[in-house]
């Protein structure tokens, strides 16, 4: 009995450094992306998931932006999906 269980310490081990390692930070990186999309506001400067750089000129629901990406070119973006990142990001990171 007791050899069948030491058999499934070394999956169980593998499983405990997969969470710590890969889903664990993951997960916060998601966390942290949904926090900064839901805070986007008129003026932000972001990077979008294609590459382009632009500033956000209206949010125009809670779906999506407009995103101006050269004078007088507006694009509408989708929030979550569509902007990676800030460009104007104050954050200190931790």
């Amino acid at each position: 009995m007791e050899s069948g269980i030491g058999q499934f310490i070394p999956l169980i081990l593998i499983f405990v450094i997969f969470y710590f390692f890969l889903i664990r930070p993951q997960q916060k990186k998601v966390k942290e992306h949904k926090a900064m999309v839901e805070g986007l506001k008129k003026g932000d400067k972001v990077v979008t998931s294609g590459g382009i750089t632009g500033t956000i000129t209206r949010v125009v629901d809670n779906d999506k932006v407009e995103v101006e990406i050269a004078e007088n070119v507006t694009v509408e973006v989708i929030r979550g999906t569509g902007i990676q990142s800030l460009m104007n990001s104050q954050e200190i990171k931790k």
